[in-house]
């Protein structure tokens, strides 16, 4: 027999740092266009969560991360009303990089820019922008989107 057992998604999220700028990634023609988030994607099966930050960084904008360079900061387990599923999603800091940064998804991203983590755009993606004041304030784990006023 069979059992179904519940999925939980899975998605890392790279803050690529200089200095006390931030990578901000303009979404285009996908969910939250027109608004700023970061670098980021879904696990694949069948690959760690480093494995995972490192595909995306190559994948979005061209550059290598050696793992020893990737930076846990903090992690939130989230529930989405507008599609009804569950994430665990994985934030993390880098400040190294091998390459230069290149908007490797035109078709996904307008554009990439540094921007400074106390001056975020006004279009920010809304729990980019809670992911990113959690981090800078230390907090290592919290969730997102249970109660009715997230």
């Amino acid at each position: 027999m069979t059992e179904d057992r519940f999925t939980l998604r899975a998605s890392v999220h790279i803050f690529f740092m200089k200095d006390k700028d931030i990578l901000l990634s303009l979404r285009k023609n996908i969910s939250s266009d027109g608004q700023y988030s970061v670098v980021a994607g879904h696990l694949n099966g069948g690959e760690t969560v480093t494995e995972a930050i490192i595909r995306e960084a190559k994948e979005e904008v061209n550059v290598d991360i050696d793992s020893k360079d990737i930076e846990m900061k903090t992690v939130c387990h989230s529930y989405s009303k507008w599609n009804g599923q569950e994430f665990i999603q994985f934030y993390v800091i880098c400040r190294k990089w091998q390459g230069e940064l290149v908007n490797n998804e035109p078709d996904k991203c307008g554009e990439i820019k540094f921007c400074p983590v106390d001056s975020l755009p006004d279009n920010m993606v809304p729990y980019i922008r809670t992911a990113i004041e959690k981090v800078l304030s230390g907090v290592k784990y919290y969730e997102q989107g249970w109660n009715d006023d997230e």
